[in-house]
């Protein structure tokens, strides 16, 4: 550029000299170069003229105008930017069909918002499955046409690790799943799964374990009766019979335990239960779990402490908590030596209400930590023998959990011992729990 720059200087310069020779020759030096300008000046307008006469009308592919000097160097540059901006413009266009293309033979459903929620594209799926509508519902804000104020919160949330599960507005005997991910200046890419059988296969194995535990509850418990009429009277058995009487007895009594937890968990998983939440006193809750647990010790002779002060207290379904904490402190004594310690321990600060239960058992191998609240998990199946735990009771912790909007926390390390926190929400607090009045 600079050499045609230099070319393009050095002819204008030496236009100057020559129209002022000229004008020596003629006398009229200052006629002469005004002349020369003048003429200069019309053509580069003509040349101006040209060029905006060509811009305003590329798009019709006219012919690049002809000139020479820093006008043909300017048309011939503009030319080849025109050109390489028309072949990127193409092969974005071809990408962008091929993106299209692809994601409308996606069957999720696929949309892209702005920060606001305003809706700048969808698949066919979205059309399909959500019931948008092309050209019509361009620049709608989403959750005016996903009504469920669920949506909106979750939306507005930017908390996204978890997805949620909705039904469809077009079609409410689907549901579906949402995924969102923020992209760009707080843009969404909102993905919907199409669910239904899935969640069709998971009520039906609720149902199934719901029914099978019911049916199952009637013939056990006469079974049981029978069993411990028996073991009432073993004097009067022969004695090859009274072991067997007994073990059939024990694990009756196992079986009754495990239809429980899993009649438990079933009630526990239904989407529509809503607890029935009261206010519970930490300090009275606990104790009496406390005082439960020293029974189960036994001859075990743990010390099991309580730690905690006030009468603060703890809004939610008390059968639930019960439930849930019972598990995580018969947990600790099952598994911890004689004359172990246990420390349960409650606490509340500006993230909310904290319950800790810790021991010095033999602990867990940090592998089984993150399936322990699987239904059935058995870290160790040989301890579970000795012990006869269903491996439910960790399960129903964790949906205890969830119907309280808390989260399990864990902690274990082999032959040092194992901590189990609770943790719920600040707006389950409640600071001072009415005191029962005297009869």
């Amino acid at each position: 550029m600079n050499k045609e720059w230099s070319a393009h200087l050095s002819t204008v310069i030496a236009g100057i000299i020559l129209l002022f020779i000229l004008g020596l020759v003629l006398g009229e030096v200052a006629w002469v170069m005004l002349a020369g300008n003048l003429i200069y000046l019309g053509w580069t307008l003509r040349q101006t003229f040209r060029l905006h006469q060509w811009l305003n009308h590329s798009d019709e592919s006219l012919d690049t105008p002809e000139s020479y000097g820093l006008w043909g160097d300017l048309f011939d540059n503009i030319h080849k930017l025109q050109k390489h901006h028309k072949d990127a413009q193409r092969k974005l266009q071809t990408m962008l069909n091929r993106v299209q293309e692809s994601t409308n033979a996606l069957n999720d459903a696929v949309v892209i918002t702005d920060a606001n929620g305003a809706m700048d594209w969808w698949n066919q799926a979205a059309e399909r499955m959500l019931g948008f509508k092309t050209h019509i519902d361009h620049g709608q804000l989403i959750y005016n046409l996903l009504r469920d104020p669920v949506f909106k919160t979750y939306f507005d949330s930017k908390s996204y690790k978890s997805p949620l599960e909705l039904a469809s507005p077009a079609r409410p005997h689907i549901i579906l799943r949402f995924h969102i991910t923020l992209f760009g200046e707080d843009d969404r890419l909102i993905i919907a799964q199409d669910i239904s059988r899935i969640h069709q296969l998971e009520r039906m194995r609720k149902d199934f374990v719901s029914n099978v535990s019911h049916e199952m509850r009637t013939p056990l418990t006469v079974i049981s009766g029978y069993l411990e009429t028996l073991q009432d009277h073993s004097d009067e058995l022969p004695r090859k019979w009274q072991r067997a009487v007994s073990t059939m007895r024990q694990q009756a009594h196992r079986m009754e335990r495990l239809i429980t937890d899993l009649l438990l968990l079933a009630k526990l998983e239904t989407t529509d239960h809503k607890p029935q939440d009261k206010a519970s006193t930490l300090k009275i809750l606990l104790d009496d779990i406390r005082r439960d647990a020293q029974e189960f010790s036994a001859d075990k002779q743990h010390n099991i402490r309580l730690i905690g002060q006030g009468d603060d207290a703890l809004m939610g379904d008390e059968p639930q908590l019960r439930s849930a904490l019972s598990n995580i402190i018969f947990n600790a004594v099952k598994y911890t030596p004689a004359n172990g310690d246990i420390d349960i321990h409650w606490w509340s600060d500006s993230k909310g209400v904290h319950i800790a239960v810790r021991d010095n058992g033999i602990g867990i191998d940090p592998v089984h930590l993150p399936r322990l609240t699987e239904r059935f998990y058995r870290a160790d199946p040989s301890r579970h023998k000795e012990t006869g735990g269903s491996g439910l009771g960790l399960a129903i912790v964790k949906h205890v959990m969830l119907n309280h909007g808390g989260t399990l926390e864990v902690h274990s390390e082999p032959n040092i011992g194992s901590e189990f926190i609770c943790h719920f929400p600040l707006k389950r607090l409640v600071p001072e729990a009415p005191r029962a009045k005297e009869a």
